[in-house]
């Protein structure tokens, strides 16, 4: 597979609208949501013509130069270890200051402590949200190497959510890090609005899988918005972009978080069954409603209400309708997604090459243009880039109907979950959407 690093995709992103007007609060949000749609926008168009490496990838050292995808990973040294190591501690540390010690001022300090040691040192190259697009890769790339520490970095958090909850996100990683202390006055968002934004993620974690597995983009990383910051090195476009973030986040708790990072969709699948899981009360919940208000991010399950039996009938009713039309979503889905493989796949440096050359041969003659030249060098002729054009464009087919398969299968789960109805008599953590940060702990009078 021929990779051209120079080369840029060109992608278009679509800013989010909404019209209820009806509270302050909405109307902040309306304005985050413009600002971080235009941030994109710009970082994405600005990407599109600069002239940098395409495919950046998780690695164990400093500095921001990544190699090329094809080639395997450098073999781990002592401090990819260190790395592993400190990642469990933190995680092991966080379990216990959440679900033993009952202590936000524990998780606040280690929280504290990962933002210095995996953010400004390790400067956020050790990074399992990243590392999403290197598992997928090694599925999909036998060409491909990947390194156990790697790996660790995938499975080490999902194991401990699915015993602790989200305590990675609580106080291990440094993306939460940033986010989480610089929240001054949140606000609480529609459940509407929320509901609708955590849809973005899935759309994240799909493409950001289908663009890896067709060895075309490394998107999560080269699109985080705090790594600049902790690198103090990067395009002002990515500076803006996590700046922008960040002064959301001042309003708007974790933004990235919750609206968008594709690691915590899988985080959240393993610590809805966690077995162990912070809670607000160490005892009975006496109903004192202290706690209601006090999660930034709007993870707290309330008391549920005695439904009527009609109102049960009505809702198995709908919850069937809903379960038996969704392969009809999974079949939409993936037949509107392999319409626009076409364009996913300029993602790839073939394809884009091809479409390139074939719409402007005079290009060829372009002595500044890079990635024209580095094509020339390598004595490839037309031909045999056009058949490989193809053969990702073939990948991009199939891909795209999973993807699309996917997207549909996530649309029919939330319709159906509408419907779904559990008797819950206190005030709860809801164990999805809960990082496990402690902050509504401190609100319950009740003690051990």
């Amino acid at each position: 597979m021929s990779q051209q690093t120079d080369q840029k995709g060109n992608w278009i992103f679509f800013p989010l609208k909404t019209n209820d007007t009806r509270t302050s609060s909405i109307t902040i949000i309306q304005l985050v949501v413009v600002l971080i749609s235009l941030c994109l926008f710009l970082v994405i168009s600005g990407s599109s013509f600069g002239q940098q490496q395409r495919f950046p990838k998780p690695e164990f050292e400093t500095g921001y130069t990544q190699p090329s995808p094809t080639t395997p990973e450098p073999r781990a040294d002592f401090m990819a270890w260190v790395d592993v190591s400190v990642l469990v501690l933190v995680m092991a540390l966080a379990a216990w200051f959440v679900i033993k010690k009952r202590s936000r001022k524990g998780i606040l300090w280690l929280s504290i402590f990962s933002l210095a040691y995996f953010g400004f040192y390790r400067e956020g190259c050790v990074c399992s949200v990243g590392s999403i697009q290197n598992i997928a890769l090694t599925l999909f790339d036998s060409a491909y190497a990947i390194s156990i520490p790697i790996i660790l970095f995938f499975v080490l958090p999902l194991i401990f959510s699915l015993f602790f909850g989200r305590v990675f996100c609580a106080a291990a990683c440094p993306l939460g890090m940033i986010q989480d202390l610089v929240i001054i006055k949140p606000i609480s968002i529609p459940v509407w609005l929320r509901k609708s934004l955590g849809f973005l993620p899935y759309i994240y974690l799909g493409l950001a899988v289908l663009l890896a597995a067709t060895g075309s983009e490394f998107i999560i990383c080269r699109y985080d918005p705090f790594v600049g910051i902790f690198r103090r090195s990067a395009e002002f476009s990515m500076i803006v972009l996590g700046i922008a973030f960040l002064l959301m986040g001042l309003f708007v708790a974790r933004p990235y978080c919750r609206f968008l990072c594709p690691y915590g969709v899988l985080l959240g699948w393993t610590s809805r069954f966690s077995k162990y899981h912070m809670s607000i009360t160490p005892a009975k919940c006496i109903q004192c409603k202290l706690c209601q208000d006090s999660c930034p991010f709007d993870a707290i399950d309330r008391p549920s209400e005695q439904l009527k039996p009609e109102q049960k009938t009505e809702n198995k009713k709908r919850f069937t309708i809903y379960a038996l039309l969704i392969p009809v979503w999974i079949f939409i889905g993936g037949f509107a997604m392999s319409q626009a493989h076409g364009f996913l796949s300029k993602a790839h440096p073939d394809v884009y090459m091809a479409e390139m050359l074939i719409k402007h041969p005079e290009l060829k003659n372009d002595k500044n243009n890079i990635d024209i030249q580095t094509f020339l060098a390598s004595e490839k002729t037309m031909d045999q880039l056009v058949t490989e054009a193809k053969l990702v464009q073939t990948k991009y087919y199939t891909g795209s109907w999973i993807f699309g398969g996917f997207l549909g299968l996530v649309i029919g789960i939330m319709l159906m979950n509408q419907f779904v109805t559990r008797r819950r008599d206190s005030f709860e953590p809801n164990r999805v959407g809960c990082y496990s940060c402690g902050r509504c702990m401190k609100n319950c009078p009740v003690k051990k």
